[in-house]
Formats: structure tokens, C-alpha cells, sequence
């Protein structure tokens, strides 16, 4: 697993120039090169290696390896972008002795090299996330947090649980009974008149009839309205709107 290499990008054709030496602290520029006439064309593989990341100049058609150049971060001295176009860069190659040199690269679109800086910048990213994870893990991380309840700790929960009908505790609403019950009756029709109690004088009515109207024979036009009337009222009948007013 130690020789696995993942590859990052790869570019199936780059240009190489060789470039004068930098005497100034100045930033290279590709201008300063013969662009027209680049000293070698090839493909461009950027792969890593466990945290190393390497750029390998190779053949195109056969693979062979031309030069490489291990990038140990980005930006850095490895590879730099110069100063008047985003298509090219210097890169520094180096040998197994130890020898290095410092390159032109360029490439002929300019995609090419924005995806060159992402594939970069992504690498250096994963790098420094992992070393960071790496880190953490030797300091001990962060403390163990103990939610456990201790001997004898409890809780309170507090819930409202809303019953629903047919539960033990729920109280239905008694409904309404047609007659005989002690619900609210509704007001007789036709305002204040009631209709005559069935039956004449055989009727529930007639002992309170004889105990307070007078003798039937003293008023031989006396109705049903007429003892209504002769009945002492103590709590007189309110009438709002044209309808009686029930008090309950």
C-alpha cells in the first residue's frame, strides 16, 4: 500500500521551455521565453503518494518519464505562477542525486491550468485536514462528556396529554332529551299564549283550579287565559324583542 498512487489530474498535453536564470527578486515572466517554439510537448500526470504529491512529465504515446518534480506545498518554490499570464508557471524539476533545475510550463487553454490550481489546492487542504486529525488524536482530543445519571439522580417531565374520548376521566356532554328531562326548554310558540291543558277540568290542572279561581257558575265566560290571569305573578315575565326572555 506504501507504492499506491492516486492521481490527481492529468493533462495530455503541456509545453516545457528552458528559462533563463532570475537575477532580480522580480516575478518570472512567460513573455521573457520564445513561446512559439516550446523544447518539449508531452503529457502531464499530477498524482500523490501517501502525503506527497508529485508532477511527472511523460512521453504521451509511450509513458516514459521525461522529468518530475515533487510539490511539497502550493504556492511555493516547487511551482509559481508568473506574473503575466494565468497559462504558465515554473516548475522545479528535481533528480534522485539531488540536482534541480527550474522550467517553463504552459498549457494551450486556460481551463487547463485552473484545474492545475484546484487539483493543488484541494490536495494541500486534505493535508493539512488530516494532520490536524492527526494531531488532535496524540493530545488526547476533546473530554468525554459523562451524561450518565448518577446513584440516585432522577428527572421530572412534565406532559399534557390530552385525553381522547372513550379514556377514563372524559366527560361527554350529556345530550339533549325530548321532554321529561331538565334541560332547557324552548319558548312556546306565539308569544306569551299556552296552549289549554288537555282534558278540561279532569286535566293535572283542575285542583289548582278549584283551590284558587272562583266558581266556575260566578263566571260562566271564564277561559284558560282568564285563570292565567288571576294567578299571582311574583316573578313577571320579561319580554325583550318580541319573544320572551327565559331566565336560567
Amino acid at each position: 500500500m506504501d507504492d499506491y498512487e492516486s492521481i490527481l489530474l492529468v493533462k495530455n498535453e503541456v509545453f516545457i521551455y528552458r528559462i533563463p536564470p532570475r537575477t532580480t527578486n522580480r516575478s518570472y515572466r512567460a513573455a521573457d521565453w520564445n513561446l512559439a517554439a516550446p523544447d518539449w510537448t508531452g503529457r502531464m500526470r499530477l498524482v500523490s503518494k501517501k502525503n506527497e504529491c508529485i508532477m511527472k512529465l511523460e512521453d504521451k504515446i509511450t509513458g516514459e518519464l521525461f522529468a518530475k518534480s515533487p510539490i511539497d506545498k502550493y504556492p511555493g518554490l516547487a511551482i509559481e505562477s508568473v506574473s503575466d499570464s494565468s497559462r504558465y508557471f515554473v516548475i522545479r524539476l528535481q533528480e534522485e542525486d539531488g540536482r534541480s533545475a527550474f522550467i517553463g510550463l504552459g498549457f494551450g487553454d486556460r481551463s487547463d491550468s485552473f484545474d492545475l490550481n484546484v487539483a493543488l489546492q484541494d490536495h494541500f487542504k486534505w493535508i493539512k485536514k488530516e494532520e490536524d486529525a492527526e494531531k488532535e488524536k496524540e493530545e488526547g482530543g476533546a473530554p468525554n462528556l459523562d451524561l450518565g445519571f448518577k446513584d440516585g439522580q432522577t428527572i421530572k417531565i412534565s406532559m399534557k396529554i390530552a385525553k381522547k374520548e372513550g379514556q377514563e376521566g372524559v366527560i361527554r356532554p350529556k345530550a339533549k332529551t325530548g321532554g321529561g328531562g331538565l334541560g332547557i326548554l324552548p319558548p312556546p310558540p306565539g308569544g306569551m299564549k299556552l296552549p289549554p291543558p288537555p282534558g278540561g277540568n279532569n286535566s293535572a290542572f283542575s285542583p289548582l283550579v278549584s283551590s284558587i279561581a272562583p266558581p266556575a257558575a260566578s263566571h260562566p265566560t271564564a277561559s284558560n287565559l282568564d285563570f292565567l290571569v288571576t294567578l299571582p305573578q311574583k316573578h313577571p315575565v320579561v319580554v325583550r324583542g318580541g319573544s320572551p326572555f327565559n331566565l336560567y
